[in-house]
């Protein structure tokens, strides 16, 4: 089993190599680009974690919708690969640094094309909604629960069971059962987005801003809407507290209200981003060596360069689990503290979430 995973990671890493190649001669042959032929190390950093209209995959290019609305213009929509690298104009737009910009500047325009980010997190959504609607009708049938639960049952179960038994009871209580759909949702959506970003050629989701902003806001609405006044009091009135200490406290505890889902977002963000950041660099260091000192360094530095980059894909697997479980598990900590003055109920409703 382990030399299989390891034969995986090799491919992985190798095709990763290849993928960077493939960016990096993209890069190199646009027309704007000052010192063609050589690695912009900017470029194909923020070329890999950025957004944009393409999907890469080696040499070959999958072009995506793009569907734009102007006051003035109206409604636009053709494929991202007319803009031919942002060498053609198409209809009074041009591609841009991967934006999409109107020609002429006082013209107005709305973008809402699928590009590579959308897609990814579609797809993942899809993914995500088909493996638990199976897996639910294998138990309504039965399977699982009058039988030993197989191939993917016996799976995810485990994990469900995980966050079921060691995040939403221990921080909600008795309410558990009523938020565990939710934590849920949340872990898997995230997971599967860092699994499907370690993948060569797709898009870095889970190191979009816009992506881990939306998860933040969700999950402070959540919390809001869950809270009672012995949270609220705790906020404005703190208890035993001195008169003088509540115009400090106060203020901080209500700024805090709101850092702690911004500490979800950076969280989730920073850790996916960086790690991404580490491989490309990585691998990057073959071509540096071989622009710097020659074609040999650079085959030199290439066994050491891909031994470094299977060693961080093993521990950006294990991130990807890690940082889906750290956000729901915070997630369940806020809301939580949202309802804790309603813990005082009978222990034993506890027992019901099992």
């Amino acid at each position: 089993m382990l030399q299989k995973c390891l034969k995986s990671l090799l491919v992985l890493a190798f095709s990763l190599f290849l993928t960077v190649f493939a960016n990096n001669a993209f890069a190199s042959g646009e027309p704007e680009n000052e010192g063609k032929g050589k690695l912009n190390m900017k470029e194909v950093i923020f070329g890999h974690i950025m957004d944009g209209h393409e999907f890469h995959f080696f040499n070959a290019s999958i072009p995506l919708p793009v569907i734009l609305y102007s006051p003035q213009k109206g409604f636009s929509a053709f494929m991202s690969s007319a803009f031919h690298h942002g060498e053609h104009e198409v209809e009074g737009y041009n591609l841009v640094k991967g934006k999409v910009v109107p020609t002429d500047p006082t013209v107005k325009v709305y973008d809402f094309s699928l590009t590579r980010n959308v897609v990814q997190m579609l797809l993942a959504l899809i993914i995500l909604v088909w493996i638990m609607v199976s897996i639910a009708k294998k138990y309504t049938a039965g399977q699982g629960v009058t039988s030993a639960p197989k191939g993917m049952q016996s799976l995810l179960e485990p994990v469900i069971t995980f966050v079921r038994d060691e995040v939403a009871v221990p921080n909600l209580g008795y309410k558990a059962s009523k938020y565990l759909p939710y934590l849920l949702t949340i872990f898997f959506f995230i997971l599967i987005n860092n699994i499907f970003g370690l993948i060569p050629g797709t898009a870095n989701v889970t190191g979009n801003i816009a992506f881990t902003v939306v998860l933040g806001v969700i999950s402070f609405v959540v919390t809001i809407a869950s809270s009672n006044k012995h949270y609220w009091a705790h906020i404005f009135n703190p208890p035993g507290v001195p008169l003088g200490v509540k115009f400090i406290l106060v203020p901080v505890e209500f700024l805090s209200m709101f850092l702690k889902p911004f500490s979800l977002i950076i969280r989730l963000f920073a850790n996916m981003v960086a790690g991404h950041i580490i491989i490309i660099c990585l691998i990057s260091l073959i071509f540096i060596f071989g622009e710097k000192m020659g074609t040999a360094a650079g085959w030199g530095a290439s066994p050491l360069s891909i031994a470094f980059t299977i060693f961080i894909y093993f521990i950006e697997v294990l991130v990807a689990f890690l940082q889906a479980f750290i956000f729901t598990t915070l997630t369940a900590v806020l809301i939580g503290g949202a309802i804790e003055g309603d813990h005082g109920h009978d222990d034993a409703h506890a027992t019901t979430a099992h």
